[in-house]
């Protein structure tokens, strides 16, 4: 769970030229990326809170989904690389900072550059201290 300062950032892979499984790679993928980074406090795909009936695993997760809690000291370096990273890909990021939410959508590098700016921004404006 997200301290009380942190940035929780959530990324949803969007393509819809992307399988259900393949949007859960792309997530994995990203997921092991951001493991290993020091400037991350946690990552992690997020559960799917209504599975379907009859449904038997444990693990049920939102499609193409995971959400990362950054410290604001590290937020632009975060959100520089998922503009680097992700640039190329349709997503969907939300920042929340103390309950207040952004949430931007791009489906390019010059979108997804101008996204990572907005919420740097947002971030900014929002955080306490």
């Amino acid at each position: 769970m997200a301290s009380e300062n942190n940035i929780a950032l959530t990324i949803t892979f969007i393509d819809s030229e992307l399988t259900s499984e393949e949007l859960n790679d792309e997530a994995v993928r990203l997921l092991e990326e951001l493991s290993d980074r020091n400037d991350i406090e946690s990552a992690d795909r997020v559960r799917d809170p209504n599975p379907p009936d009859g449904n038997k695993s444990i693990g049920g997760f939102l499609t193409g989904l995971l959400k990362a809690d950054v410290s604001p000291a590290n937020a632009m370096k975060v959100l520089g690389f998922l503009g680097d990273r992700l640039g190329s890909k349709p997503i969907s990021v939300e920042a929340e900072v103390d309950g207040v939410k952004m949430k931007f959508s791009a489906y390019s590098q010059e979108e997804a550059t101008f996204a990572m700016d907005k919420i740097q921004a947002f971030i900014d404006k929002n955080k306490k201290g």
